[in-house]
């Protein structure tokens, strides 16, 4: 794990992962989403991955990074690239279930929270089997504490 301290502006981590058609199954009861563009309706089609859903994942695996698990660490926000009018997120390809997303997280900020917490901003890029960009989110923010817990 690292410190606050130990975190460069441009450090990257990565991580790889699918979504089951469970998993989504499973996040549409808990989050409530009902929406029938992502409906299977009897289709033996893979299913469409809600961005909510692959966001949400996106955001567990980075709290099981060897370099962030431990921390006490927690979203905050999201601030978003004034290019795109401060919008945080694009989904440049659709996802379905079964199909693995290559994930690199890459610092892009790095500031003083208050004396016992900091703040870093991380950038998500995701890529599909062929290596094509799926998604990309730009400053998401967490608050770190600076010490973490022994």
């Amino acid at each position: 794990m690292k410190k606050f301290a130990d975190f460069r502006v441009g450090d990257k981590f990565f991580s790889t992962f699918s979504i089951s058609e469970k998993e989504l199954d499973d996040y549409f009861n808990f989050s409530r989403v009902k929406n029938a563009f992502l409906e299977d309706y009897g289709s033996k089609k893979l299913k469409l991955v809600s961005g909510r859903a692959a966001l949400s994942r996106i955001e567990g695996e980075f709290t099981r990074l060897n370099q962030i698990y431990g921390n006490h660490i927690v979203l905050i926000g999201t601030d978003g690239d004034p290019e795109w009018g401060n919008r945080s997120t694009r989904f440049l390809k659709p996802l379905h279930t079964d199909e693995v997303l290559k994930i690199q997280y890459t610092v892009s900020g790095k500031d003083n929270f208050d004396d016992d917490y900091g703040k870093i901003s991380i950038d998500f890029e995701g890529s599909n089997q062929e290596g094509e960009i799926v998604l990309v989110s730009k400053k998401n923010l967490y608050r770190i504490k600076k010490e973490p817990p022994r």
